[in-house]
């Protein structure tokens, strides 16, 4: 098992649970925090053992609060926090995300829960957007994807006005899937994580893929068709024979297409 800093990773049969494990700074993600989930989830994706994943945060007060932006002294891509790869990892990979929020999820952290597949979310939780607020703002996943779980006006009222929500708020919004008793939490969102590897991965994966194919343009398009319907047409006997026949330089065999 790989050793990190900001992050752990534990394995229960084909369910990895990652939590950032930054208590003491609510949980908020660095640059290393982001290198590490990174990591973590591209390990995950490449692990044929593993067929769903838990977030959550360490502790029972932090989910997470957002991310630690150092003093910008350049425009060079060094002072980019590289959090937009962990979002893009969890919206890509075609494997099941389930966010388990344990407390405050704050501004990136609302929006690291979001771009997770499912949020189960303890009765403790707590949802907002601050950026207007702290000079900060997110234009990306945070809005469109939150726009699509919400609607826009929901959205835009989470943005603009910078309220809390609560966990039962959260769910009458559709913010969270389920809200369980804090001591509950890491079992709940384990149970429905297990619950998704009983299911088919390859339906799994191209409904994934289908959900964020809208807003990944080309991107999502090759995921579909590349991930998903390539990796299982080099399967068939027709990929075989076509290969087979340029190899050996001659016609296909037609009776081997559609096989």
């Amino acid at each position: 098992m790989t050793s990190y800093t900001d992050i752990t990773v534990e394995r229960d049969g084909p369910v990895a649970t990652i939590a950032i494990n930054r208590p003491e700074a609510g949980n908020k993600f660095r640059h290393e925090t982001c290198l590490e989930l990174s990591d973590a989830l591209q390990r995950f994706r490449l692990d044929p053992a593993l067929r769903a994943a838990v977030l959550t945060g360490t502790g029972d007060k932090f989910f997470c609060i957002g991310g630690e932006h150092d003093e910008t002294t350049s425009l060079d891509q060094s002072q980019v926090l590289p959090i937009i790869d962990v979002y893009q990892a969890i919206d890509t990979i075609p494997k099941p995300i389930v966010a388990a929020v344990n407390g405050f999820a704050v501004g990136g952290g609302n929006v690291l829960h979001t771009v997770c597949d499912l949020t189960i979310a303890a009765e403790n939780a707590v949802f907002r957007q601050v950026g207007p607020m702290v000079g900060s703002f997110d234009a990306g996943y945070g809005s469109w994807y939150l726009e699509d779980t919400i609607g826009r006006k929901r959205a835009k009222e989470m943005w603009y006005l910078n309220r809390k929500y609560s966990a039962t708020e959260a769910l009458g919004m559709g913010l969270v899937n389920e809200v369980v008793p804090a001591e509950e939490l890491r079992t709940r969102a384990a149970e429905v994580a297990r619950t998704l590897t009983t299911r088919s991965p390859l339906a799994l994966g191209g409904l994934k893929a289908a959900f964020s194919g809208k807003h990944n343009g080309v991107s999502g398009q090759a995921r579909m068709a590349h991930d998903q319907l390539l990796s299982v047409y080099l399967t068939t006997q027709e990929a075989h024979e076509v290969s087979a026949s340029f190899g050996e330089r001659r016609e296909p065999d037609p009776d081997r297409f559609w096989k």
